[in-house]
This record gives C-alpha cells, sequence and structure tokens, in this order.
C-alpha cells in the first residue's frame, strides 16, 4: 500500500491515477494503430496492372510442313491521359520465326464477338498453330478434351494477334475503375483501337500489311475498328474479315428479314432430309438457288401486301414457304406467313422430339417439353462451351507458361451493352474503304448459321454501298458448316485456302494500283 512506502518512493494516488488516465489516449490509439495494422495485412491486397509477358518456343506442322514460331502471351496496360493505369488487355502474339523482313509479313489481329467473350475460339480453333481436337465433321469428342497441331493455321502465311477485349479472357479494368467503361459498341470500338494503336507501336509492325478478322459480334467490331483506326489512329488497313457476319447497324426492316432468313431454313431442313425429294435429291446449292429466287421475289412481294394479301394468295405462298422450309403449310399460315427462326429450331424436328441448333442446325438437342414454341438451349454452344473453356485454361498454363490465378473468362459479365445509335459500324466500314481503295473485306460464312446467316449477311453487305463502287472490292466464301465453320476438317481447309488468297489478291491489288499511278 502507498502509506506504507518509504517517502522517497511514494507516489501520491491522485498522481498516479491521473497518469493512467493521461494514458489511456495514447495506449487506445496505440491499439487501434495496431488493430489497423492488423487488419491491412489481412486483407487481401489488389496488384498494380502492369504489363508482363511470357514468352516461349515452339514448331506446329502446318499444311503438312514444320513452322518453328514464337508465342507471347502478355498484357498491355491502357492509360488515360494523365498516365493512370485504367485497363488491362490481355493478348496472344505469334510470330513466324526466321523472317527476313517484318515490313512484308502480313500482321492480323483477331477477336471474337458475343459481346462479351475471349478470342479463344478462333484463337484455338481456326487459325491458330494449336487446336481444340474434333471430330472431322466439327462434332465433340468425349472428355478431357485435348490440344493438337492445327494443320491450316494461318501462321505460315502471317503473324496474329488474338485480342481479349476488357472484362473477357484475362483482360480486366483498374482497381477502383467502372469495370463496364467500355462495354458498348462505340466505347468497345475505341478501347480495341487504342490497343492495336499502341501494341503496333511497340512492337514495330506498322510498316507491316495489317488486317482484322472478326467472328460474330467480332465483324461488328472489324467494321467499326477499320473506320476508328483510319480516322483516330490514321492506321490504314489492307483487309477486313468477317466470319459469320451480323447485321452490322444496317436496318432491313422486319419483313425483309423473313425474307433473307428462308435460304438459311432451307439448308438447315436440307441438312436433316426434312424437303420434298425433287429438293432433296438436289446438292445443297441447287436447293439455295430455288430458296433464293422464290425469296426474293414472289415472297418478298407477298409480305410486301401484308394484311391486303388476299386469301388465295395466302394458301399459295404458305405451300410454297413450306415446300422449302420442310415444315407444314398450316404451320406457315399460322404464323402469318412470317416464320420465326426460334420456332423453326423447335418445329423443324418436332416429330422426332428434337431441337436443332441456333448458331448450327446440324447439332440437335432434347427439351424437357416438346410442346413448347422454341428450344430451351442451343444443343450448338453446349457443344462448344465444355471442350473450348477447358482447353484454353490447359493451354494458357502448360503450354504458353501464363502464370496466374486469375480466372480466364470465356464469357465475361459486360451487360447492359449500351448501344449508339450515331455509331453505325457499317457506315464506318464503307467510308473506310471509300477512303482508302487499298481496303478490300472478306466475308466467311456457314450455310447452317441461323445466328448470323449467309442470305442476310450478303443482303447487309450489298447495301452498305448503293453506288455499286465498291462491290469488286467485297469477297464471299460461304461452306457446309455452321456458325462457327472452321470445326469440320474439311471446310477449315477450304477457309484457310480463303484467307491465303484474300491476302494474296489484297497486295496483288495494291501493287498494281501502285504501279498504274
Amino acid at each position: 500500500m502507498l502509506t506504507r512506502l518509504s517517502r522517497t518512493h511514494a507516489v501520491p494516488a491522485a498522481v498516479a491515477l491521473a497518469a493512467v488516465l493521461a494514458a489511456r489516449p495514447a495506449l487506445a490509439q496505440d491499439q487501434k494503430g495496431q488493430a489497423a495494422a492488423s487488419d491491412a495485412a489481412k486483407k487481401p491486397q489488389t496488384p498494380e496492372l502492369r504489363d508482363k509477358t511470357s514468352v516461349t518456343h515452339h514448331t506446329a506442322r502446318i499444311e503438312g510442313q514444320p513452322v518453328a514460331y514464337t508465342a507471347k502471351a502478355g498484357t498491355l496496360v491502357l492509360r488515360d491521359s494523365n498516365d493512370k493505369a485504367i485497363a488491362s488487355f490481355f493478348y496472344v502474339y505469334y510470330t513466324r520465326d526466321n523472317v527476313a523482313d517484318l515490313a512484308k509479313r502480313p500482321l492480323v489481329y483477331s477477336f471474337n464477338g458475343g459481346p462479351g467473350t475471349g478470342s479463344l475460339w478462333m484463337h484455338i480453333g481456326f487459325t491458330g498453330p494449336r487446336r481444340v481436337a474434333y471430330d472431322e465433321n466439327g462434332f465433340q469428342l468425349r472428355p478431357p478434351y485435348r490440344l493438337v497441331d492445327n494443320d491450316h493455321s494461318l501462321l505460315d502465311a502471317a503473324d496474329i494477334v488474338y485480342i481479349n477485349p476488357i472484362g473477357v479472357g484475362y483482360s480486366r479494368m483498374a482497381p477502383g475503375e467502372d469495370p463496364h467503361k467500355f462495354h458498348g459498341v462505340q466505347a468497345d470500338i475505341e478501347s480495341m483501337g487504342d490497343f492495336i494503336r499502341l501494341f503496333t507501336t511497340r512492337e514495330g509492325r506498322w510498316q507491316s500489311p495489317k488486317y482484322l478478322i472478326g467472328e460474330s459480334y467480332g465483324t461488328t467490331r472489324a467494321a467499326g475498328l477499320a473506320g476508328y483506326l483510319q480516322s483516330a489512329h490514321q492506321m490504314y488497313l489492307n483487309g477486313v474479315i468477317l466470319v459469320s457476319t451480323t447485321g452490322l447497324s444496317y436496318e432491313s426492316g422486319t419483313d425483309m428479314h423473313f425474307v433473307t432468313a428462308l435460304p438459311y431454313m432451307t439448308a438447315a431442313a436440307w441438312y436433316h432430309k426434312k424437303l420434298p425429294q425433287d429438293l432433296q435429291s438436289q446438292p445443297l446449292a441447287g436447293a439455295i438457288a430455288e430458296a433464293e429466287k422464290y425469296a426474293a421475289g414472289d415472297y418478298q412481294l407477298a409480305l410486301f401486301k401484308g394484311g391486303l394479301i388476299t386469301p388465295q394468295e395466302r394458301t399459295t405462298v404458305a405451300q410454297h414457304v413450306a415446300r422449302l422450309i420442310g415444315v407444314s403449310p398450316e404451320f406457315v399460315l399460322h404464323s402469318n406467313l412470317r416464320v420465326e427462326k426460334q420456332r423453326f429450331w423447335k418445329e423443324l424436328l418436332r416429330d422426332r422430339g428434337l431441337t436443332i441448333g441456333r448458331l448450327d442446325s446440324r447439332y440437335t438437342g432434347v427439351d424437357k417439353d416438346a410442346s413448347g414454341a422454341q428450344p430451351d438451349e442451343d444443343p450448338a454452344l453446349q457443344n462448344w462451351n465444355g471442350p473450348f473453356g477447358s482447353a484454353i485454361n490447359m493451354y494458357m498454363h502448360d503450354e504458353l507458361k501464363w502464370e496466374t490465378d486469375d480466372k480466364y473468362y470465356v464469357w465475361g459479365n459486360v451487360q447492359p451493352w449500351r448501344q449508339d445509335p450515331r455509331t453505325h459500324v457499317g457506315e464506318m466500314l464503307r467510308q473506310a474503304m471509300a477512303e482508302n481503295p487499298y481496303l478490300h473485306t472478306l466475308i466467311l460464312g456457314g450455310y447452317f448459321d441461323g445466328g448470323t446467316d449467309f442470305s442476310t449477311a450478303h443482303y447487309t453487305i450489298s447495301h452498305l454501298d448503293p453506288s455499286g463502287a465498291l462491290n469488286s472490292r467485297f469477297h464471299f466464301a460461304f461452306f457446309e458448316s455452321g456458325h462457327m465453320l472452321y470445326l469440320k476438317d474439311s471446310v477449315r481447309a477450304q477457309a484457310k485456302q480463303e484467307l491465303v488468297k484474300f491476302i494474296q489478291t489484297t497486295e496483288a491489288a495494291a501493287a498494281a494500283k501502285t504501279t498504274s499511278q
């Protein structure tokens, strides 16, 4: 007790109490600081975006010959005007080894669509040096899935850059930034164009002939990029390649939608042997030709009449359409002569209890309810998601040595996708071609693709330039396949030939024009 201590050691109780009370705020602050430091240590730190690469060396057999190449998987950080990192693009860049002059080596920028899907589809399905193994007709094999050399890769003829838009693949916005900043038609075009400019500069490829290849919504992106790169970055392209082409912002009108869809329905019915014998016995091209002739003539005129069409005309048209697409005249009549694709996918094989695929109508599915108006799922897409999703993860980690715990988003969260009515990508492509006399466009498609059908693609392209002045610079090739036309072995070989011929055509045309000047 304090009263028993010697005078020299005794501390008055009031003084001691005051010292304790004075120390409490400092002690509490220190405890709070320690707690905050502990919480900070426990909280995962978000790494700053930075450029990084993984470079690997390989050899693949392409067109029967060994081709040595270098693969660079990497991230490229996009910065704003204040040099602040705002987004990181993930890409894979393939270059053929031992090329003497890169200035003469074509460079192809590749991406897919969705919008909101990675560049994996054409990367490990069509043009890259490795591909997912499917059977010869393009149907999936049993898991586990595997990769094989792509015998018809484009890498023997051109270097390739596969770009993943922000929010898909390994591409990300910077921490704290709006994750959907670039998720809209115009914003997407601008961010992708800014990446292409920066990448081209850093890799020293401005002198190389440059091409874009986009698939599905990627064709919307490619058409817009042709104009944006030219106007914003003075990058003039040699070619644009559209695989499974969308409407490119061209509004054709409601009835024209049914007119252009009719030949696709004939193709799907022909594949499933649902046409009358005189049509079924013809090659596919013959059946399609008859459908195209009817669609552009009597069918279009009948739809133009709307409700003024006579009962007799209505019956005649229903019978003719039914004959061409393999369904009953009653079904066509009940559809008011306008058969929606969704209903067609459900109706064509209803008697067999099957639906057909949207993106590739060769595929069939089984719905829970066979009496419904449209399919539950797209059996084509279900056939692709598993093999490609599994293979791209295996490929990135095992072969390209990309070390990350991040998820590769095959399908990213990009909705709602902002539509800008001022952005007309078809007009952007037309204007780019008008200003750049060396720019050509190649359109590839599959006859059995119901999502972006071949006839609508042909109609859209033919109406981008009503003058017809650009006709000689539009090139078309369609195949007996679906949306991912390249999964079928024979078609992948044919499509590769079309790509090489297109590159050679653009080079020859440029040389001829230069000589004539």
